[in-house]
């Protein structure tokens, strides 16, 4: 499998270095540029680097130069700026010009890491993030007409200024709906800005909401923009909203209301221009009955409410999403053209996909991944539902027949999961991170499975 590309454009030779050996030691291949000429020169290449690591403040063509030359030719390739320790105003700029982070100098490695891993995992710039139920060039690949009210009700309010809130189980694809609203929309050329609400704790996503200045807190030496400034005039999702602490929901409340908020540490005020799109996989009414979320903020919230229904609910939807999916994965890893096979495809029909169209996508990328098709498939044996039986020894039976069934199949996907764990580290050298993100896992979920298998790179490398 090819290595992702990273060009990294800076003035600075001790910046290129730490950058290059980082990178290359987690199996990218990085190429390197100390002006901003070569940089223009190859986006123009039809092979184009992955990520584009871009000085701000290099000699005659700045990285903002480059930012308004891609936004000119609307050729983007995902951005992340580097930028010294006062030039807030212009990292702002960079992003609303399409960048999708920023590192200041000097560079943390684990920012670093944090934020080409997040680049990678955008959509790219061009391409139609909607995968869910809208493919390439407007394609329509869902064929449930309750999918289609949905779309046809989010292209709608697209243009409106109100917030919408959108609902569903996870997996389902809420962040691919809010997404599609933003394209759609006049904000489509401004920042989209997403914001997990779960993922941190409640001083930590204040001031990635809001920001902070220097001084306001130990560790903060310098003046940080938060998510609604980086997102300017565009829009910004506050994704798992129903995780926010009761303080947060107040002063979300307020940006609502006035549009206003202040930054951490700061005396003057900040206005907030993005349009708020927020989702959840709770139910937020029995949240508000049970006094966990702000009635006033929920109302606030569910101007427009728009709920996707789960997979197992369209079951139309499964093949045309199984073959997008799997002429996505095949391109990717580079397979061998091919299609589907009907009884694969029989099997996908039939399954009740709790994990909705996020497990679907995971499964056809084991199937193209893995050449056993009884492997990839394993995790779809369910277990029936057994009818209720009169003798006390039949329901015995049958409850040790299922229990069996359920060990069987535990094992199966246990076999299946190490398979695979084990062909994509060997795919990129034993990069547990790389293999991390091409597994669609954490980090240490990833550690965890191999220590529970007893595996490392010397293990596998004498047992093969």
């Amino acid at each position: 499998m090819s290595r992702k590309c990273v060009l990294v454009a800076d003035d600075d030779n001790l910046v290129l270095q730490q950058v290059d050996r980082f990178l290359t030691s987690r199996g990218y291949r990085v190429e390197c540029a100390d002006t901003g000429e070569p940089v223009i020169a190859r986006l123009k290449d039809a092979d184009k680097p992955s990520l584009l690591l871009l000085d701000l403040m290099m000699p005659r063509v700045s990285g903002l130069e480059i930012l308004e030359e891609m936004e000119r030719r609307k050729d983007r390739v995902p951005t992340v700026v580097l930028s010294g320790v006062d030039q807030v105003s212009t990292v702002v700029k960079a992003v609303r010009l399409g960048a999708s982070d920023y590192l200041v100098k000097p560079i943390d490695e684990d920012h670093l890491e944090r934020a080409v891993q997040n680049a990678l995992d955008e959509p790219t710039p061009g391409e139609d993030p909607c995968v869910d139920f809208i493919g390439k060039e407007g394609e329509i690949l869902s064929r449930s007409e309750r999918m289609l009210r949905i779309k046809h009700v989010a292209a709608q309010v697209a243009d409106t200024d109100v917030p919408v809130l959108i609902l569903g189980e996870s997996g389902v694809g809420k962040e691919v709906l809010a997404r599609y609203i933003h394209s759609c929309s006049e904000r489509r050329a401004q920042p989209f800005v997403k914001v997990n609400c779960a993922a941190l704790p409640v001083d930590l996503l204040e001031s990635e909401l809001f920001g902070y200045e220097r001084g306001a807190f130990t560790g903060a030496m310098r003046d940080r923009p938060g998510k609604f400034e980086l997102a300017g005039k565009g829009t910004i999702l506050l994704d798992e909203i129903g995780e926010m602490s009761p303080y947060l929901q107040a002063k979300l409340l307020h940006v609502l209301q006035d549009g206003e908020y202040m930054r951490l540490g700061g005396s003057k005020p900040a206005y907030a221009e993005a349009r708020v799109l927020a989702a959840t996989n709770q139910r937020l009414e029995e949240a508000v009955s049970q006094g966990k979320f702000r009635e006033d903020l929920y109302f606030r919230l569910n101007v427009v409410r728009l709920e996707i229904i789960p997979l197992r609910e369209r079951p139309e939807d499964i093949q045309p999403l199984s073959g997008y999916f799997f002429e996505k994965y095949r391109i990717k890893y580079q397979r061998p053209a091919r299609s589907l096979p009907a009884d694969a495809m029989a099997a996908l029909e039939r399954y009740s996909w709790p994990g909705n169209v996020r497990q679907l996508e995971n499964v056809i990328k084991r199937f193209v991944i893995l050449p056993d098709q009884d492997m990839a498939m394993a995790d779809l044996v369910e277990t029936p539902t057994s009818e209720p039986v009169a003798s006390v020894t039949a329901s015995a039976t049958a409850s040790t027949a299922s229990s069996s069934l359920k060990k069987v199949s535990a094992e199966a996907a246990e076999r299946v999961e190490k398979e695979l764990v084990l062909r994509t580290l060997q795919e990129v050298n034993w990069n547990r991170k790389q293999a991390a993100r091409e597994l669609s896992i954490s980090y240490k979920a990833l550690l965890n499975k191999l220590r529970r298998w007893k595996i490392g790179a010397k293990t596998a490398a004498t047992s093969s």
